[in-house]
């Protein structure tokens, strides 16, 4: 049997944040998209849902529209809790960053971005999971091979291949296709897990984004008087505004206990302290425990060589600061997209290649010295001794929270602002990235 070859100018593997936001952009360039996603849609992804002022103000450049009608619940900033405080700081007001975050449901937001590069002109393939890249005569990615699957992930036994001069790899934290190419994850980046579940609970309402610094839990939950310990790892409560909210934890692999827990009874046991009134148990639960990894601090290099980009997780683009991917993950697929367009707009491919290979650079200039400055951050907090002491000093101080959140949210404005913003861009700066 003939298989069908499909001729594109660009193919975009993975239709997540990064690579729906780089077919809508290609797209409405006027460029020939096609768009490939092994799931069909409306599909889940393991993620906490919340999105800062740096995700949105993606968002309002796309042209995606965030009504609370259709789904979206926006949120003022956010809360942390720990070493006995409790401190709401909201999101700074900066002139490059919108004065809200939002919150939706992967399932739908995913969907959303989708539906929009489809409006843009983008050809989207559901069902098409690709299982390897295809080369040229010089080894150049020329286009990708695609077994198609049912709506349940099993073959259809229909094969096509798909061919373009340059192909993006969204293709999430598995990071086949740079994996086929050669690609390994850097070991001196770092790396975090996290799992979460959905409860239908009264705090499906909420102004702020709640961040657990700690997790206290009983020794013995059946002896009070046992003392406490304190469980690694950091939670997180986003309210999804339909009857639900987000739960859900994260720990990084500088911690000595990376790798030598459960991660799922490590919530069970945090959750089960929390009010009863909240309704965060088993009765309540709404979906399975599910837990993901998190490649950080552009953690998988090249960015791009041989006709073949990485954007999101697949390039290891999750701040270390706060395990946050989606909003650079739809800026990588803003410098990407305005790369390709530049470099097709060339006759011949040696001025394509300089072109393209511009990409590492901006990745690098846009997020590198800030995702650096997280390592180090990472790294420190990795420490359980300096945690409790940063916690139970740090959080009391609200100039100093303020603070810390810009800096954890990535929202400094670099082009004006405070005596913070500039001490935030001076140190991301002198940060070396490499």
């Amino acid at each position: 049997m003939q298989i069908p070859t499909i001729d594109a100018d660009v193919v975009v593997v993975g239709a997540g944040p990064a690579g729906a936001t780089a077919a809508a952009y290609l797209a409405g360039a006027g460029l020939d998209v096609a768009l490939l996603e092994k799931a069909t849609f409306p599909r889940d992804k393991i993620c906490g849902d919340g999105l800062t002022p740096r995700a949105v103000k993606e968002l309002l450049a796309l042209g995606v529209p965030h009504p609370e009608s259709e789904g979206w619940i926006r949120n003022r900033g956010l809360r942390l809790v720990g070493g006995g405080h409790i401190v709401e700081i909201d999101w700074p007001d900066v002139a490059t960053y919108p004065p809200y975050g939002l919150a939706m449901p992967r399932a739908g937001f995913d969907h959303v971005l989708a539906r929009h590069a489809e409006s843009r002109g983008a050809h989207l393939v559901q069902g098409a999971s690709v299982t390897g890249p295809l080369h040229d005569d010089a080894g150049r990615v020329r286009g990708v091979e695609v077994k198609h699957v049912d709506g349940r992930g099993r073959p259809t036994g229909e094969r096509s291949v798909y061919r373009a001069p340059v192909v993006l790899a969204a293709d999430g934290n598995s990071a086949r296709l740079a994996v086929a190419e050669g690609r390994p994850r850097r070991d001196d980046r770092p790396m975090g897990v996290g799992v979460r579940t959905y409860y239908r609970t009264p705090r499906s309402h909420d102004d702020y984004m709640e961040s657990w610094m700690e997790l206290w839990v009983d020794k013995d939950p059946q002896d009070p008087s046992a003392g406490r310990i304190l469980l690694p790892g950091y939670g997180w409560i986003f309210a999804l505004g339909d009857g639900t909210s987000n739960v859900g934890l994260g720990i990084l692999d500088t911690s000595p206990a990376f790798g030598t827990v459960d991660y799922k009874d490590v919530l069970r046991r945090w959750v089960a302290t929390l009010p009863e009134e909240w309704t965060f148990d088993e009765e309540h639960r709404d979906g399975a425990v599910r837990g993901a990894a998190l490649p950080m601090a552009l953690g998988r290099v090249p960015h791009y060589a041989d006709g073949l980009l990485l954007l999101g997780d697949a390039g290891g683009m999750i701040s270390p600061f706060n395990g946050e991917g989606i909003a650079h993950a739809m800026e990588a697929a803003r410098l990407a997209s305005e790369v390709v367009v530049q470099a097709l707009a060339h006759p011949d491919d040696a001025a394509r290649e300089r072109v393209l290979a511009r990409y590492p650079a901006a990745v690098q200039a846009e997020m590198g010295g800030y995702f650096r400055l997280g390592s180090v951050f990472a790294s420190l907090i990795g420490h359980p001794e300096i945690m409790r002491l940063a916690v139970r000093h740090g959080l009391p101080r609200r100039t100093l929270m303020r603070f810390v959140v810009k800096i954890m949210a990535g929202l400094a404005d670099p082009h004006g602002g405070g005596v913070d913003d500039h001490v935030i861009s001076t140190l991301a700066r002198l940060t070396p990235s490499a």
